[in-house]
């Protein structure tokens, strides 16, 4: 029969400690992975559906000349796309827009989608500035091969060629 010391006693409280720390803390991470995106570009979007009634952030910029406000049952409805490049999302939106929302110009909406393919925001967030570009926005636009940064600003979305991806860009 084998004496447990003062040290190994120590040792194994220490292991212990760290299983269960270890243990907490991928827990939480399980918890909150959907949570962790900041949001999801329109063609993630459109590549693969969210189940009905998951609420989602979409992001990327408004496309020109799609913004219409039509009176829906009394009240002013805001109906505009937003795209990243690659796809387009159609988006209602109930409220009155921020200030800084224009089309051509990054946003952040927030809502479901509906079972007629449009989605739904409950919030939608603006840029802060004239040079500012949410940072996730940039990156996915980037990624697309639809902008490059060091080329000087991104173009408006108007410009881009929605059916025909670029020359030697894959996605």
């Amino acid at each position: 029969m084998t004496v447990m010391t003062r040290k190994r006693r120590r040792l194994l409280v220490v292991l212990l400690c760290g299983v269960g720390v270890g243990s907490a803390t991928a827990l939480a991470l399980i918890a909150f992975r959907g949570n962790l995106v900041f949001f999801e570009a329109p063609s993630q979007l459109v590549a693969e559906a969210p189940r009905q009634g998951q609420v989602i952030r979409l992001g990327g910029l408004v496309e020109q000349g799609s913004l219409e406000r039509v009176p829906v049952l009394g009240r002013l409805t805001a109906r505009f796309r937003i795209t990243d490049g690659r796809a387009s999302v159609p988006v209602s939106y109930v409220g009155i827009l921020p200030d800084l929302f224009r089309e051509g110009q990054g946003i952040v909406a927030v809502g479901e989608m509906r079972p007629d393919g449009v989605f739904g925001a409950t919030e939608v967030l603006a840029k802060h500035d004239e040079t500012y570009m949410p940072r996730d926005v940039a990156a996915a636009l980037e990624k697309s091969g639809r902008w490059n940064p060091s080329a000087g600003p991104p173009p408006p979305a108007s410009t881009w060629d929605m059916l025909m991806p670029r020359q030697g860009v894959r996605g």
